[in-house]
């Protein structure tokens, strides 16, 4: 007679002898989890089970149920015997092993092998028997089979066996089978006395143990930008928690949740390798910018140095690190500006993506830039016996470093010349014997003037025979080659690729990189070219001839706008489009591709704006004699009102060579009416002290005397003669100080500077905000010798108007300084605005031919004068300009009465757009088909059909035209409306 003693783990129930029915009860209290997980495994399909088999073996292997073999495999696809299952059964339902028992005749089976105190526990449990119970046979080596499991099955949740079956089970099973198939535990097609493979065991198994056990995190995933953990538990179940403060990137941190009053405490990391923020701005010297990501950026965009800004800084290249975790900017070395020196600055960043595109950085940093080291030398190279190369810690100024004086070796001046390559390599020349030296430098000077720390570094020369080598070579487009060398580069005598009529149009060398550019129709071609490269020069004078072979990587990257910004210049509203990369000429000189429209989604039809399109095209920014190919200009005709825009932008390439089009973008654009801010004239004062030089600069409004944006810094001003920028003698001047609101007075000592040194020179002011904070970024003006104020223009406005403006705020207007040709005038009121005065006079007579105005001249010695008692400059004979609208004279049936010419009375432009122009005949409107300009006064209007002139009462109209500018002068001016009848 068997024993039927259980023995229960302490952990799982308490330990009894004879207790049965708790142990039953500990059995039943997971069979129906088990019931449910043989039923899936009757299909074998398991649902939509977010963990796989191996995952639920590798948590059932962690907690001992499993074992996997030998080899570290979970052996999945395999079938496992019945001692195996037998253990599993033991470990899943908390009973203790039997130890010291065999009550099996087995062969190999002993009280002291593996399977033994695991048979003995689901023996002595009724769990399960031996195959043969009269022999005593169990078979542990034998593979359970579904009829074997569904006997177990049915046994630990006391089903009734029923007397009818319908399956295929082996006669002592028929029963069990048929009663898990009544209760739904296993499908009815499922084979009985088929083997079980180990994924089955495992998926029942798992389904028991989750009915047992607190479910274990199997995965996280963090998401909303490290606001929220979604974690996914043993059971499939998924919770998801919402942080109060979010994730660091890459940061371990406690998150803590409850689950079916369960407390879990999980680490979780939120792995990011793009970057998901700008992690700070540093600069340690005044050309050098450093930006910082939390993780990886993307090189093309990263490595775009106009997609960085700094007021009044020009960068030269933007460097991407190796881990590409940071970019250094470098200013550009004729830049107007170093970085702000020791105050805070702002660098505006636009279109910088992530490594995974899934992040584009449009922020502004705020920094501040401190030099507080001396430059060291960091290298020194022999290059041969000829030459030898020195590298700075920081760039340095060209003018010492490439001061030969400044390097001695071995103690002893050299002789030789020195090439300097910004931003911080020097090559000497010079003849050096083979073996050890000592360089010692001094005297050369970083931009914050600080010397080079003194130190003597010690450096090898060997003899160098052999001329440079090519070690890679890399392409930008079709136009853009970079060739780097084994060794510094001293000179290259030709290049060219494919025939030696295709030349590089430029070489440039940096080091051991020869940079070439190739444009026009000498662009590589789309496969593999061969770059010849002739006389290829070493400091040693060594020279061959070497060629690369390169397959151009195109540029497919689209341009974007990043920016649109809003000036008024001139009565005229200009709206700068800031492009991503460089853009063809073509498509933004074509009016189609811009469209405005006002904050109600209306186009815009007046102010040089026709359906929306520009009237004058878009061009280049131009500025400081350079061209800006990555910025469009689109200049208004009078200033649009003030509010909120849309600027529709669509079909512009870049100037690759198979162009990228943009996507159409629709950007916010905000119009204010106020110019910004500019220096309106500079002078220096007649009444300036014996000590003292005065110099005078009038802004067009009040301007900021404290912050980042203060004009009372001496710094900020300084002055240009030719093309060569001097800073003002500031060691005994006073900082400026205001004479009004928007005039700064600069006091210098004429013992450091006299009145002739600034003759003909310019006035160069930097970083000047006005109150509201808005900056002037770099400005030149003209140093006047005279306080003298200057007439800016005259415009006549109508036959007996002209308007006179003035730069200053002139406050007394003398009507008896002024002749408008032989005429006088009678002036109005002075209006000052934006730096400005507006005085309108009325004329004593009539002008009397607008296309050939008189001249506007002063008397000797005019007595109109400004707030600060400066009298108006003489003037000589300035030409007045038109402001007079053109008027039409008649208008004339031509050419088969299909056409309308109308002519002015001066000469005009059309710009032509549909529904502008009207043609009326005998009460109904003839429909125009378009409008040109066919000479000088004449506008010729097509019709889409002839019509009968001869019909009184036909008309042609140009209602609006005022705000719609159709027709409009040479000088921009337009007529209210146009309205003529038609002649025969």
């Amino acid at each position: 007679m068997s024993d039927k003693s259980y023995q229960i783990k302490e952990n799982n129930q308490v330990m009894i002898q004879g207790g049965e029915k708790k142990v039953m009860k500990k059995i039943l209290s997971v069979a129906l989890s088990t019931a449910m997980a043989f039923s899936m495994f009757a299909s074998v399909a398991f649902g939509d089970d977010a963990l796989t088999s191996q995952q639920k073996f590798d948590i059932l292997k962690e907690e001992g149920i499993f074992t996997g073999y030998p080899d570290g495999t979970a052996g999945l696809d395999k079938e496992m015997t019945r001692g195996e299952f037998a253990k599993v059964l033991v470990e899943l339902l908390g009973l203790e092993p039997i130890q010291n028992k065999a009550s099996f005749n087995d062969k190999n089976y002993a009280a002291g092998k593996w399977p033994a105190p695991y048979v003995e526990a689901v023996y002595a449990a009724g769990i399960m028997e031996g195959k043969n119970t009269t022999k005593m046979i169990f078979d542990f080596n034998g593979n359970i089979t579904v009829q074997e499991m569904a006997k177990v099955l049915v046994t630990v949740q006391n089903l009734e066996i029923p007397s009818e079956t319908n399956n295929n089970a082996s006669n002592w099973a028929k029963g069990y089978v048929q009663a898990a198939i009544n209760a739904g535990l296993i499908n009815s097609s499922v084979n009985p006395l088929a083997n079980a493979n180990r994924t089955q065991l495992v998926e029942v198994a798992y389904a028991i143990y989750l009915a047992q056990n607190k479910p274990k995190v199997a995965s996280y995933d963090v998401q909303e930008d490290g606001k929220v953990v979604e974690f996914t538990l043993a059971n499939s179940e998924k919770v998801k928690v919402t942080l109060e403060t979010p994730l660091k990137a890459n940061v371990a941190t406690e998150v803590k949740f409850t689950y079916n009053n369960y407390e879990y405490t999980e680490s979780v990391t939120w792995v990011v390798t793009a970057a998901t923020k700008i992690e700070g701005v540093s600069a340690t010297n005044y050309k050098e910018l450093t930006v910082n990501f939390d993780g990886e950026v993307d090189t093309a965009t990263a490595e775009n140095e106009d997609n960085y800004k700094v007021t009044g800084v020009t960068f030269e290249s933007a460097k991407l690190s190796d881990d590409k975790r940071s970019v250094t900017l470098l200013v550009a070395e004729n830049s107007a500006n170093n970085l702000p020196q020791q105050k805070d600055a702002k660098l505006e960043i636009n279109n910088v993506k992530n490594s995974d595109g899934s992040r584009t950085f449009k922020e502004t940093i705020t920094f501040r830039a401190v030099d507080t080291q001396l430059p060291e030398v960091t290298e020194v190279v022999g290059l041969g016996t000829k030459a030898f190369k020195v590298v700075f810690s920081e760039p340095v100024q060209a003018n010492t470093a490439a001061n030969i004086s400044n390097y001695k070796i071995d103690g002893k001046a050299i002789s030789g010349w020195v090439k300097f390559t910004y931003p911080n390599v020097a090559f000497i020349t010079t003849d050096i014997a083979v073996g050890e030296h000592t360089l010692s430098v001094q005297g050369v000077t970083d931009f914050a003037n600080f010397q080079v720390k003194p130190v003597d570094v010690q450096f090898n020369v060997a003899e160098d025979t052999t001329a440079p080598e090519v070690v890679s070579v890399k392409t930008k487009d079709l136009t853009k080659v970079e060739v780097e060398f084994n060794e510094s580069v001293k000179s290259v005598d030709k290049v060219y690729h494919t025939s030696s009529s295709r030349t590089a149009d430029k070489v440039e060398i940096k080091d051991n990189v020869v940079v070439l550019e190739f444009n026009g129709d000498k662009k590589l071609s789309l496969g593999e070219n061969t770059i010849y490269l002739q006389g290829v020069k070493d400091y040693s004078d060594n020279s061959a001839n070497r060629e690369a072979k390169v397959t151009p990587v195109l540029d497919t990257t689209r341009p974007v706008v990043n920016d649109v910004k809003v000036e008024v210049e001139d009565n005229a509203t200009v709206m700068t489009v800031e492009f991503s990369k460089d853009v063809n000429l073509d498509d933004i000189q074509k009016r189609d591709n811009f469209v405005l429209k006002n904050s109600k989604g209306e186009v815009v039809t007046d102010k040089g704006f026709n359906s929306g399109k520009p009237v004058n095209a878009p061009a280049y920014v131009v500025k400081d004699a350079k061209t800006y190919k990555n910025r469009v200009e689109i200049r208004s005709i009078g200033k649009l009102p003030a509010g909120t825009y849309t600027l529709e932008v669509a079909n512009i390439r870049d100037t690759a060579t198979i162009g990228n089009t943009m996507l159409p973008q629709t950007l916010t654009v905000e119009v204010t009416n106020s110019e910004t801010l500019q220096v309106v004239r500079a002078w220096i004062d007649t009444t300036s002290s014996n000590d003292d030089l005065y110099i005078d600069v009038q802004f067009n409004r009040a301007v900021a005397v404290d912050g980042n944006g203060t004009a009372l810094d001496i710094n900020k001003y300084s002055y240009v003669t030719g093309s060569v920028y001097k800073v003002f003698p500031t060691k005994n001047a006073p900082q400026p100080s205001l004479r009004n609101a928007e005039t700064v007075r600069i006091t210098l000592p004429k013992k450091d500077i006299s009145a002739d040194e600034l003759k003909g020179a310019e006035l160069r002011v930097v970083n000047v905000a006005d109150l509201n904070g808005n900056y002037l970024t770099t400005a030149q003006k003209p140093i006047a010798d005279s306080v003298a104020i200057p007439v800016k223009s005259a415009k006549a406005t109508a036959e007996d108007k002209v308007t006179v403006e003035f730069n200053g705020n002139i406050t007394s207007v003398f009507s008896s300084d002024f002749y408008f040709g032989t005429l006088r005038g009678t002036a109005g009121e002075p209006k000052y605005n934006d730096g400005v005065t507006k005085v309108e006079f009325t004329l004593n007579g009539k002008l009397s031919d607008v296309t050939n105005l008189p001249l506007l001249t002063t008397v000797d010695n005019p007595q109109s004068s400004d707030n600060l008692g400066h009298k108006i400059a003489k003037v000589d004979g300035l030409q007045i300009k038109d402001g007079i609208a053109p008027k039409a004279i008649e208008a004339r049936s031509v050419v088969g009465d299909v056409y309308v010419d109308i002519e002015f009375n001066e000469e005009i432009n059309v710009y032509f757009t549909p529904d502008a122009f009207k043609v009326y005949v005998n009460g109904g409107e003839v429909k125009v088909k378009g409008a040109t300009k066919v000479s000088a006064n004449v506008v010729r209007v097509e019709l889409e059909q002839p019509f009968n002139p001869t019909i009184p009462g036909a008309q042609v109209s140009v209602p609006n035209n005022k705000n719609g500018k159709y027709i409009v002068d040479l000088e921009g001016n337009a007529p209210d409306t146009v309205y003529e009848s038609i002649k025969y």
